[in-house]
């Protein structure tokens, strides 16, 4: 399956529960076809805009992960879960992370 095909629902997706599909509709995500377009720190931006507040930054690692199961099907099991990306998220803004950075 690719990614111009999917027709997996967004509640599929391993991560996305009620919360998320509603934020997603606020963002005018219609459906995963579209998501697999989008960009996770836009979108994290965008409800932040919507909601006239920060929402919490977990939600940033749950668009993460979201877009990235809409943009590969077959994304490894563990990354398809929200708290692999707030890890991620996590070691790339350490303090050892900003003193060594990557050639």
């Amino acid at each position: 399956m690719n990614k111009n095909t999917d027709a997996r629902p967004l509640g599929a997706l391993r991560s996305v529960g009620p919360a998320t599909l509603e934020d997603l509709r606020l963002l005018g995500v219609a459906d995963v076809r579209d998501l697999a377009r989008r960009d996770p720190q836009a979108l994290y931006n965008d409800l932040c805009r919507i909601k006239g507040q920060a929402v919490d930054i977990c939600c940033l690692d749950v668009f993460c992960c979201a877009v990235a199961q809409a943009q590969n099907p077959q994304l490894p099991y563990e990354q398809c879960n929200w708290f692999w990306w707030s890890r991620q998220r996590k070691a790339a803004a350490s303090p050892a992370n900003k003193s060594n950075p990557r050639p």
